[in-house]
């Protein structure tokens, strides 16, 4: 990647070169047809093509490229979840994560921060060493730390003693960091465009065909396409696509809203996030504060931002920065979050044989893209989930076998 830079740098001149050839004409057959040209969408092809020589494959969108959640997503990325399959399955993502920039020649803009859940009461406290010690014995490096650490490492904290909400201490977790989300899934749509995958921007799926357990064609607004596989990953339409599959999904969508303030001098390195109160916020290289909160309280698939959401998650920044109270907003917006009870996403088979599905991500996907791909990619290879995401398997809502993430959830519910 540095050698790249260099000799970049010393050209005389430059052509640029396309990230994507222009859209092809729709074939009437795919080996594998994925649903959402998304991170998650797009990763699955990347690796399907790179890992396991299928190239077959076209990928489906009904509006642009990453113009979903992968565009409306906060760039955060850690591993510091709850329990050992979270951890496990988040960590190996990390890994994935910090090589991306060199497997692209792109720069992702991955950065590690460092990430601080803050703890305000003395529950929030016994939470967070349980967390600390279950992302020690699974490899990941997490600790507790009182007042005097965070200072430390966040001077411009509020953390007088007379705060409303006075910080006790904090879950430190040294490998949080931060990506470019746009620059993310090109990569993968530039690796996966190079080795055959076509990407179809603006093309609707509509609804399918079946036979007795398969999925025979993929019906568009361009036309029925056959397929041998298919994949959904429509993040908060995942409902309303597996609907007309025929699956019910335990799966609820609820709009979250974020924001970006005007750019500022450098002054907060690490991300912070208060669960009490429902907030984050970190600062971009260009200066930008990016700052979110908890979801709307209601079901829906609005995309908008309101009011409402910009006066309740400025108060609590303020709380924890109280010197911001000058500060003017860039611009606001929303995602569709695609929420499980258990609060763990749904991945790999489904009742139908050849159809798989990558959804119920809720906060939380954007950080999981590179190994959900990878692993989701095996899965369509192979026919069957590896164990990694066994626990996460679409039938675990019958049995009982859930995956209670929502301690580990930090805002956003």
């Amino acid at each position: 990647m540095a050698l790249g830079l260099l000799k970049q740098g010393l050209r005389r001149s430059y052509k640029p070169q396309p990230v994507l050839p222009p859209r092809p004409e729709l074939k009437s057959s795919y080996d594998v047809v994925i649903i959402g040209a998304g991170g998650h969408g797009l990763a699955t092809a990347y690796y399907l093509a790179k890992e396991h020589g299928i190239t077959d494959i076209a990928v489906l969108d009904k509006g642009y490229l990453a113009g979903g959640n992968t565009a409306r997503n906060t760039a955060i990325v850690r591993s510091n979840y709850l329990t050992p399959e979270g951890v496990r399955f988040y960590d190996e993502s990390m890994k994935l994560w910090e090589g991306l920039s060199n497997e692209f020649d792109f720069n992702i803009q991955f950065s590690h921060r460092g990430h601080l859940t803050l703890a305000h009461a003395d529950s929030t406290l016994r939470t967070m060493r349980w967390r600390a010690e279950v992302n020690k014995h699974m490899g990941v490096d997490s600790e507790l730390i009182g007042p005097e650490d965070i200072r430390r490492l966040c001077p411009h904290l509020n953390l007088s003693e007379e705060a409303r909400w006075p910080v006790l201490g904090a879950l430190y977790h040294p490998p949080g960091s931060t990506a470019r989300h746009d620059a993310v899934a090109w990569g993968y749509a530039h690796g996966a465009s190079k080795r055959g995958v076509e990407i179809h921007q603006h093309t609707e799926v509509t609804g399918f065909r079946t036979e007795g357990d398969r999925v025979t064609e993929v019906e568009t607004t361009r036309g029925n396409i056959r397929c041998g596989r298919v994949l959904q990953a429509v993040a908060g339409a995942s409902s309303q696509v597996g609907a007309m599959a025929g699956l019910r999904l335990p799966i609820h969508t609820v709009p979250l809203q974020a924001c970006v303030s005007i750019p500022m001098m450098p002054f907060l390195d690490p991300i912070i996030v208060s669960g009490t109160l429902h907030t984050y916020i970190w600062q971009t290289g260009r200066g930008e504060l990016v700052m979110g909160g908890s979801s709307d309280p209601v079901p829906g698939y609005m995309t908008r931002s309101t009011l409402d959401f910009k006066e309740g998650l400025m108060a609590h920044v303020m709380e924890l920065f109280p010197f911001l109270g000058e500060v003017r907003l860039n611009r606001q917006w929303g995602g569709m979050t695609d929420m499980t009870p258990d609060f763990s996403p749904v991945m790999g088979e489904t009742p139908l044989s050849n159809y798989y599905i990558d959804a119920g991500w809720g906060t939380w996907g954007f950080k999981a893209t590179p190994v959900c791909g990878y692993r989701m990619a095996e899965t369509v290879a192979k026919g069957t989930a590896p164990d990694i995401l066994k626990p996460f398997r679409y039938e675990r809502f019958d049995t009982f076998d859930q995956v209670g993430e929502r301690g580990a959830a930090s805002v956003g519910h």
